[in-house]
């Protein structure tokens, strides 16, 4: 009697095995790479009684420290300066430290210089019909954090004109992020002034004892290996400036890096923003995944979008904008931050197990 029960219990285990294989893992598996949306998007949002940000807070910088996951926002009030706000959360979803006034601030030296003489701030406001750049007219902008050692860089671009887009680097102590004391190092610029450059990341870790900037996907990686940041100061770098994607692809046009890369055991992952003119797509993430010690080699990059703009937060007022400038691994999730329509704060997630496994199949595969 023992063994029939043992060979009925057997039997019943096996068959529920069998059903959360077909049923349960084997239909997520075969899915194509996509991030989630998690329910409660919008994350941050503007908050009309804030001066700095009543307008609008999008493309977040994203990082984990102390257990938390941090952002730093892009935010702009009524007066179309871009200031970076900050938000924390124990979570990555409920963000329930915000700051009330900006951790970042423009001086002087970012005053547009085709506006420093003719106008004061009194005379400008944010304006999505006149103002392209997220409807501000200068500032800080489109933040990117990584921490290395035991600070925070933080590298944002700087809005001159359309013929003018600058980036620059600024650091924090952790001391002094854990006191929320906002004591940032004076910022370096990363660009030349009188080019048009956007979308540069720091790589979160040191390469080969070297700061490491990618500045540029087409037609090839681009790479810039400092001993020290400062030694931009008399030499900035020289970028292309290139957006050629993969011909016939989702990615015909490559806008440029999104979040800063993330190390992983398989190789560093790099979120990516691309589009079809020919379809007029509207910005679409993708996901590269590049050699470890040699970076400028892509292993595996996605042949079709991980995330594009669908949801009416994603096509406020800008349609059509999914601006993933953050991302980190919490609780064993690949997490993305990103912007939605230049206007509200959202994140996606997948497990980071599931996302390199998908990343890594053969028609993402890219030939030597």
């Amino acid at each position: 009697m023992f063994e029939l029960f043992l060979i009925g219990a057997c039997v019943v285990f096996f068959l529920l095995a069998l059903f959360f294989y077909w049923f349960i893992y084997w239909p997520a598996y075969i899915r194509p790479l996509a991030l989630h949306r998690v329910r409660e998007n919008p994350i941050v949002s503007p908050l009309p009684a804030v001066w700095c940000e009543s307008e609008a807070v999008f493309n977040p910088a994203a990082l984990v420290h102390d257990g938390r996951v941090h952002l730093f926002y892009r935010a702009l009030g009524h007066d179309g300066i871009s200031r970076i706000g900050h938000a924390s959360s124990a979570d990555g979803i409920h963000f329930d430290e915000r700051s009330p006034a900006p951790v970042y601030d423009r001086d002087a030296g970012f005053t547009p210089t085709s506006t420093r003489l003719a106008l004061s701030y009194r005379t400008l406001s944010y304006n999505t019909d006149n103002y392209a750049s997220g409807g501000g007219w200068g500032g800080t902008e489109d933040p990117r954090a990584v921490t290395i050692d035991d600070r925070v860089y933080m590298s944002f671009g700087v809005f001159d004109s359309w013929q003018s887009m600058r980036l620059a680097v600024t650091s924090l102590a952790h001391v002094d992020f854990d006191a929320r004391a906002w004591k940032w190092a004076p910022h370096i610029n990363m660009s030349p002034q009188g080019q048009t450059n956007k979308n540069w990341v720091l790589f979160p870790r040191k390469i080969n004892g070297k700061f490491a900037v990618l500045h540029a996907l087409t037609p090839k990686i681009m790479i810039e290996y400092l001993d020290k940041l400062e030694d931009l100061h008399e030499n900035p770098i020289q970028s292309n400036n290139k957006r050629s994607g993969r011909a016939g692809h989702w990615d015909a046009l490559i806008r440029g890096a999104g979040a800063p890369p993330i190390w992983t055991p398989s190789g560093w992952i790099l979120l990516y923003h691309g589009m079809d003119p020919a379809k007029n797509t509207g910005y679409e993430v993708g996901a590269m995944l590049l050699e470890l010690h040699d970076p400028t080699k892509i292993l595996y990059q996605s042949s079709a979008p991980i995330l594009t703009a669908k949801e009416w937060y994603e096509n406020d007022w800008k349609p059509g904008v999914v601006y993933a400038s953050g991302a980190v691994i919490f609780n064993d999730d690949l997490m993305v931050y990103y912007g939605g329509g230049d206007k509200r704060i959202a994140a996606a997630k997948i497990p980071l197990k599931e996302f390199l496994k998908k990343l890594m199949r053969k028609e993402n595969k890219i030939a030597k």
